[in-house]
């Protein structure tokens, strides 16, 4: 999309950190809050998934109804995705916010400086075999382990 209809970009919220009192301390904070709402948002679409999921199974499946319980399953697994890669300590993804937030201070403002060339490492990142073997093993894990708030919901029904 980003390529074809110029759109589908996520861009970083601007955040002025003389607003805080702690400036460090608070940015680390600020930055979880993306991937902590997608983990929530991935347990939520579990959960659903598992109630949903006992109406949809057997014989009264239909193709529409795989259809959907794919489409939620997805949805939840990409929530996971997109935690697991924003995590990455590369700038200007928050896992970079998080981690500089404990190194000493010059050394965090002097790292700071180079988030702009971030976008490049991260590109590099991606096309990697690297990637698959970080965030993709640990995207799996964390959605198999959450596969069980699915079970919870899915007994909890039946």
């Amino acid at each position: 999309m980003m390529v074809v209809l110029g759109f589908g970009w996520a861009k970083p919220v601007p955040v002025n950190m003389k607003n805080f009192k702690k400036e460090r301390q608070y940015m680390a904070i600020t930055a979880l809050a993306g991937p902590a709402s997608n983990i929530l948002l991935a347990i939520v679409v579990f959960f659903i998934y598992g109630l949903i999921i006992r109406g949809f199974s057997g014989s009264r499946a239909s193709g529409a109804g795989d259809i959907f319980l794919k489409i939620v399953s997805r949805t939840a697994t990409l929530s996971v995705a997109l935690a697991v890669f924003n995590i990455v300590p590369i700038p200007p993804l928050d896992g970079s916010k998080i981690l500089f937030s404990f190194l000493p201070e010059h050394l965090y403002h002097k790292l700071m400086r180079y988030e702009r060339f971030g976008m490049g490492l991260i590109i590099l990142f991606v096309w990697s075999s690297l990637f698959d073997i970080t965030v993709g093993r640990a995207t799996f894990a964390v959605r198999d382990w959450f596969i069980g708030i699915s079970q919870f919901a899915y007994d909890l029904v039946g």
